[in-house]
């Protein structure tokens, strides 16, 4: 009986050394950005994108859509608003449009920070015609 009992006490404690070491449970942050005219656009174009980021997996996954555009979306990226640069391109860029992505760890650091944007380009504004930052909803 007692070695029964031993054996139990062993084995709780294992389970709760085991319970301490594992890492922390993964976080998933929800970012959204409304889609307004970059400066120096002249344009009544409007969106919305909508991100969510897993931090255990580093898989960025996203929805937007926008309309009123001047002409037609060339291109279109989730880019690092401060010194540390880093960029995802949206391959999809017709509205609406989605896609997931996987990021360096130094990337997920700063789009959890609220560093990041996103700018969608025209024809008519190559610079960008639509651009939003990032926020946490």
């Amino acid at each position: 009986m007692r070695l029964t009992s031993f054996r139990s006490t062993i084995a709780a404690a294992a389970l709760a050394l085991v319970a301490l070491a594992a890492p922390a449970s993964a976080e998933v942050i929800s970012l959204k950005a409304d889609l307004k005219p970059a400066p120096g656009a002249t344009s009544t174009a409007s969106g919305s994108v909508t991100v969510q980021y897993d931090t255990d997996s580093n898989k960025l996954t996203w929805r937007g859509t926008y309309g009123g555009i001047a002409t037609y979306a060339t291109s279109a990226a989730f880019f690092n608003l401060g010194a540390g640069g880093g960029m995802v391109r949206i391959r999809d860029i017709d509205s609406p449009f989605e896609g997931t992505a996987i990021l360096a760890a130094t990337q997920g650091a700063s789009l959890a920070a609220g560093e990041w944007g996103i700018v969608i380009r025209t024809a008519g504004f190559p610079k960008g015609e639509l651009l939003g930052k990032l926020t946490r909803n």
